[in-house]
Formats: C-alpha cells, structure tokens, sequence
C-alpha cells in the first residue's frame, strides 16, 4: 500500500490526498451507507492523462478504483472502502465544445447537471435529463448511473442524451465510444453499455451530449389534491391513458407533503391528501393544461392552473425538496423502483400493505408520468435494521410481480445487489459478469458494486 502511495505522489503530485478527512468523506454518498474501512487516497483528477495514470498505477500493483463524481447517489455505487483508491472526476468540470448547429455538446464528467444547462441557455439549448439532484449531482454520475429525473416522462432519460463517450479502461486505455452524428450503428452499441454501468467497466471521462432547444411558449403548472395517493395515483394513469403528454407529472403522498409543507413553513397541508403537480410546455402548452385539469378532476381531483413560470418552480420546489424533508423524519432509506403506468395505483396498494404487514411507514413519491416510484423506509440510527431490509424486500417483489424493476434511476450499487438475479435469472447475471470481465479482467474497477461477490 506504501508503494501505490509512492506512486501516484510520483506520479499526480499534491492531486493525491491522503488526509483523513478527504478519507472519512470518500467512504459514503447519500445513500446512507458507508464502505467500511477507509481508502488508501483520493486522486482529484484534473485530466484524462490523470486518470489514465491512475488506472495504470492500479492496474499494475491489482489497487481497486472507485470512480466518483459529487457523491450524491443514493445506492453506495461511489462508496470507498479499504485498500482503494477514491477516483474523484469532480474537478473535471468543463464545458469544452457548444454546437448549437448540430445540437450536442462535448463535456467532462464533473460538471454539475444546473451549471451546464445554465450555461447552455446562452445558446437557446438545453440537456434534458432532469434529476432532482441537478444542483449537486454531476453529469458524469448522472451517466454512471443512467439518471432519469422530473422530465423524463417527455423528454427522455440519459440514455437518450448521450451521443458518445471517452472511457478509459482499467489498463488505462482510453476509448472512444459513439459518435457526433444523430444516427450510427456501427458496431455493438458500447456506448449505452457504459450508461448506467456504476463504474464497473470503466471509467467516464467526457461525454457528447443530445441536446435540445429550449421549449418555446407558456408553461402551464398545475396542483391537483385528492382524498388519498390511491385515488391520485389513478388519476395520473387516466391522464396518461387519455394521450396527453406532460412535460412533467409528479405525485407526493400525504406524509411526503406534510414533511415539506414543515421544512419550507408553508400551510399545513391535509393530512390524508396526496397530490400531483404537472406541467406542461411547448405551443399547445394550454390546450394540454386544461385538458389535464378535466381528466383530473372528472377523476376526483381539485385542481389549480398557473401560466406564471415563477409561481411554477415555487410548486415544483416542492417536489424537489423531498429528500431533505425526509431527513428531518428520521434516518432515510431512499428506494426507487419502477412499474408500468398502468399500475401505479397497484403499486400504492402493495406500499399500503407492506406499512400493514411490517408496521413501517413508507412515505413515498414518484414519476408518475413514467411509473418511477421512491418508498423511503424511516428508522433511527445510523445501520438499516433487518426488519426495514424485510420489508424493501417484499416491496422489491411487489415490483416485479407488477412488472417492473429494481430500480429506475438510482442504480444497484450496493444497497441491491443481492436482489439482482431476482430480475434478471441466472443466465443474464452470468453473462453481466462476463462482460465486466471482458473489460476488467482484473476486478478492480468498483469491486462489491453490482454484482455481489
């Protein structure tokens, strides 16, 4: 260990921090969960030539390397443990080519999701993907771990906003993955292999992006409350099923929307009532709205309409401030699991009967334009108790009885991973190991994450 130390201060200089503190804070993200020794270092890579000779020194001596962005995921996929080296791309952070003519961008990884969209409005563009997390959250994590986001539902997830990749491999290799054209199928499609890949095969080190205009004409926001999450979770479907198209469609349970209302020291909000807050865009952004606002209340909602953009991002405020109004309810297991539209109301009916059968409360929100839910298991302290695991567990399969999966955008990392041949079988999670072997042959690229031992 003293000689990969040696090593990468030979080589990287004072871009290697071994300190204590760096230490401490490599080892979690927000999921949570801790690896549970400390690493060897934290390199801050300020190129692709850093990273290269980081994964060149590591591949050499058989050192593990943890890539990691602003550490702001919620599965324990950038989480550092003993005897590895933190593999920081946040210092990475520009913009390096804007081509408003083709619509792409070309980025380093560790440029936040907001500064690059707000860089980007200069130029009348912008990148789609819109996590919840896009004040903190990089863009190379939003990759790492195919993120999704409030916009998804209309304007796609990653994986439809990624042209091409610079990966370099855990020999050091540096590849270079898709292309700048809108269409190429040269090949097997690497590219959309590494989105939402966690680390496990390489390591991202620039990004052409699929860009957008930005949309023109009113934004139309509206809040809807409704007796129960059931009833609003049916609603939401309805509005899908009628063939209109939300920019954004999000539903918050009462407990999630009593949380928020104490954080921000708005109104009490109703105790039993859960509500979705919707928006639309584009040319017929009112036409949709009002169509919306039918279709919800004929299915029991009371509804408001506001063409303000303002007032707009002060409601969708309120959707975004979820997760740290869950902290203030206890220590928070963040899930995230996905089923078809169809059934979200199912979906609710299973959370209702695992807070029955387990005696926990599951404050839950979800995407419900594309079905994306996220249950958060309270409890005190600071380790997820076995009870709390049982009952993700029921929940988990619940999910999959309804058709769904495992996650939607948060990824495995960690916190999944032993619940991942429950969805794919056997046979695909032997040819998924296969394929991380083809590409780390070695096993040291983000070992534990994924796949479980």
């Amino acid at each position: 260990m003293t000689d990969v130390l040696s090593r990468l201060r030979a080589a990287l200089g004072d871009r290697v921090d071994a300190s204590e503190t760096a230490r401490q804070a490599a080892r979690a993200d927000k999921s949570g969960h801790a690896a549970a020794g400390t690493p060897l270092a934290v390199v801050h890579a300020a190129s692709v030539a850093d990273v290269q000779q980081t994964l060149r020194i590591a591949s050499e001596t058989g050192t593990p390397v943890v890539p990691r962005g602003a550490g702001t995921g919620l599965a324990g996929g950038a989480n550092t443990g003993a005897g590895e080296i933190s593999l920081s791309l946040r210092a990475m952070d520009r913009i390096l080519e804007v081509r408003a003519d083709d619509l792409l961008a070309v980025v380093e990884p560790g440029i936040l999701n907001g500064d690059l969209n707000d860089a980007l409005a200069a130029h009348g563009l912008w990148w789609a993907p819109d996590p919840a997390s896009r004040a903190i959250s990089t863009v190379g994590g939003n990759i790492a771990t195919g993120a999704g986001g409030l916009l998804c539902a209309k304007y796609g997830v990653v994986r439809d906003a990624v042209l091409g990749l610079d990966v370099v491999l855990a020999d050091g290799r540096l590849l270079h993955l898709g292309h700048r054209s809108v269409k190429g199928v040269t090949g097997l499609d690497l590219t959309s292999l590494f989105i939402g890949s966690e680390g496990v095969l390489g390591v991202v080190v620039g990004a052409t992006l699929k860009l957008r205009r930005l949309v023109p004409g009113q934004v139309h926001t509206l809040t809807a409350t409704f007796p129960d999450v059931r009833t609003a979770a049916a609603a939401s479907a309805a509005v899908t099923a009628a063939g209109i198209q939300p920019s954004i469609m999000e539903l918050m349970d009462a407990t999630c929307l009593a949380a928020v209302h104490r954080l921000l020291d708005l109104p009490a909000a109703d105790p039993h009532a859960a509500q979705l807050t919707i928006q639309t865009d584009g040319a017929a952004s009112a036409a949709e709205a009002a169509a919306i606002a039918d279709v919800l209340r004929a299915h029991g909602g009371t509804v408001q309409v506001s063409a303000d953009r303002d007032e707009g991002e002060r409601l969708l405020q309120i959707r975004r401030s979820m997760h740290p109004a869950m902290e203030t309810l206890g220590t928070t297991l963040i899930e995230d699991v996905s089923v078809p539209r169809s059934r979200l109301a199912e979906m609710f009916d299973e959370i209702a009967r695992v807070e029955r059968e387990h005696g926990v409360v599951i404050p839950t929100v979800a995407h419900a334009g594309d079905g994306n839910l996220h249950p958060n298991f309270i409890f005190d302290g600071p380790e997820v108790p076995a009870a709390i695991w049982d009952a993700a567990d029921d929940l988990f399969h619940a999910a999959l009885r309804l058709g769904g999966t495992l996650t939607g955008e948060h990824g495995i990392g960690v916190l999944k991973r032993r619940w991942l041949t429950d969805e794919l079988g056997d046979d695909q999670w032997r040819l998924q190991r296969q394929i991380k072997d083809v590409f780390d042959p070695q096993g040291i690229l983000n070992p534990g994450k994924v796949f479980a031992p």
